[in-house]
């Protein structure tokens, strides 16, 4: 077990403000989605972020460690949920982009995710290991964003069905 500090300071506070700032402002931000589709976009970032943390700083690879110790921690569970709001602002924010636009924001997100990993990375969130650098994330995010571009599509289309389904 590696112990990178000991002491509730910076990435557990920005672990906190992350998560307080970005479910106020889903909070206040105009309803947009039914509230069983805000709960699966939103539950999208939970899901990433614990699926690519838990195959990157897992044996064999263990390409890095999340917050103060190599061993999962509670406050692991807590990084996972702040992934949350960041993927929710996706589909909230995707939901005004018109379809030709959709790769310049997939590129756009990518980037806005780095820039978020890199402050993370700053505040001691995460501890890179065996030669894993800060750009290898760029390629997964933009995995992952383009996965939720297109269950955007999936839910639209079952959103259209349904408006169809209850008009007949």
């Amino acid at each position: 077990m590696i112990v990178y500090d000991n002491r509730f300071n910076g990435n557990e506070w920005f672990i906190i403000a992350g998560l307080i700032v970005g479910i106020s402002i889903m909070y206040f931000l105009p309803k947009r989605f039914p509230k069983k589709f805000s709960i699966v976009f939103f539950m999208c970032g939970v899901f990433s972020g614990f699926f690519f943390d838990h195959s990157l700083s897992v044996e064999p690879v263990d390409y890095y460690d999340v917050n103060d110790k190599s061993t999962y921690q509670i406050m692991d569970f807590l990084s996972y949920i702040s992934y949350g709001p960041i993927s929710y602002f996706f589909f909230y924010f995707y939901d005004r982009i018109k379809p030709s636009s959709s790769l310049l924001y997939i590129l756009i997100w990518s980037l806005i995710n780095v820039g978020l990993e890199w402050c993370a990375e700053k505040v001691g969130v995460f501890h890179y290991k065996h030669g894993y650098q800060l750009y290898y994330s760029f390629p997964i995010y933009l995995l992952v964003n383009s996965c939720w571009t297109l269950l955007y599509y999936r839910y639209h289309g079952t959103v259209a069905n349904s408006n169809q389904d209850s008009v007949l």
